[in-house]
């Protein structure tokens, strides 16, 4: 009898365990860069968070190092569900979702303060609502910083110093004819293969922030980092609808105060991480050249004419410009 009642109640004890780990969902999320990147920080953080507010009902688990694949691999898993969430830089969203080429709009933030300012406000959520009807629920806006392009053989101290560079841009129609805008010859190519295409001459610059300069090691083969600051188009965290979708409201609600919370710690992460970058940068001999910033903005009406082409996004832009 004593026999029978222990196996009951390892029954009982294995279907508890069962039950609860059918409770438990633990969504998969990626990113391209390294482990103690800002970003990837920020959404571990983010899981951390979600998981004591829900009592461990949910986690995150975060693939760095490009481990699920580049953004645009990781942005079409998102949408089918086969990943719950994705960390990119806005750009690759703007084949996409139509308002995210707003804020990759070269030279369109005064400042990161501005930059904060509006994609902490009722713009930045216009902006991230836009991407529900595409498949993806928008959570938050991560800083990237202010991109600059930086060369190999010389520095680029004026527009006519791009003139037929061939400089490496992200996969985005928008940052093709940036490029072209300064005259140089836009490359587009996934992240990981950009050290290499430095090193061999394949591409004569790139373009990025301070930190990614540095953790890349892109400053060891192109020392030239010229402070065009030509964009400071955000990262965005996005989920994937049809895992939203499978989400009750309570649910939904504890996932956006997760992701908005991680705003906050992701911030000052960046900040201390751009420090500490450009510090690495210059002690590995990394040059930092100030440019003839109005030359490269007096050079942008033609990419703002061809892409802001719809009412609604030039009136946005209006309306970014409005925000003191």
């Amino acid at each position: 009898m004593s026999a029978r009642l222990n196996f009951l109640k390892t029954l009982v004890a294995t279907a508890s365990v069962f039950a609860l780990t059918a409770q438990a969902t633990e969504f998969r999320s990626s990113d391209i860069h390294p482990d103690d990147y800002p970003t990837v920080q920020a959404v571990r953080h983010m899981g951390e968070e979600l998981s004591k507010a829900t009592n461990g009902k949910f986690s995150i688990k975060v693939y760095a190092k490009s481990a699920l694949g580049q953004e645009k691999d990781t942005i079409e898993q998102t949408k089918l569900g086969a990943l719950a969430m994705t960390r990119v830089n806005v750009a690759p969203m703007n084949n996409i979702c139509a308002a995210t080429m707003v804020p990759t709009m070269p030279f369109l933030f005064r400042s990161t303060e501005h930059m904060r300012k509006v994609l902490d406000g009722p713009i930045g959520e216009e902006i991230l609502k836009d991407c529900e009807p595409q498949g993806f629920v928008g959570l938050a806006f991560y800083d990237s910083g202010a991109r600059s392009i930086y060369t190999v053989k010389k520095p680029l101290k004026t527009l006519a110093d791009a003139k037929g560079l061939k400089v490496r841009v992200q996969q985005s129609d928008l940052w093709v004819s940036l490029l072209e805008a300064m005259g140089a010859n836009a490359t587009p190519m996934p992240y990981g293969e950009v050290y290499t295409a430095l090193k061999t001459g394949l591409v004569d610059a790139a373009e990025n922030n301070y930190p990614s300069y540095e953790t890349s090691r892109h400053f060891e083969v192109a020392k030239y980092y010229n402070k065009t600051e030509h964009s400071m188009a955000p990262e965005i965290l996005l989920f994937s609808k049809k895992v939203w979708d499978t989400l009750s409201a309570d649910d939904q609600k504890q996932i956006r105060a997760a992701a908005k919370e991680s705003v906050v710690f992701m911030r000052k992460v960046w900040d201390e991480q751009e420090a500490k970058s450009l510090a690495t940068v210059k002690a590995g001999g990394a040059e930092i050249v100030t440019v003839d910033k109005a030359s490269f903005q007096a050079a942008m009406k033609p990419v703002y004419d061809k892409f802001l082409k719809d009412p609604k996004l030039q009136d946005m832009v209006k309306r970014i410009n409005a925000v003191k």
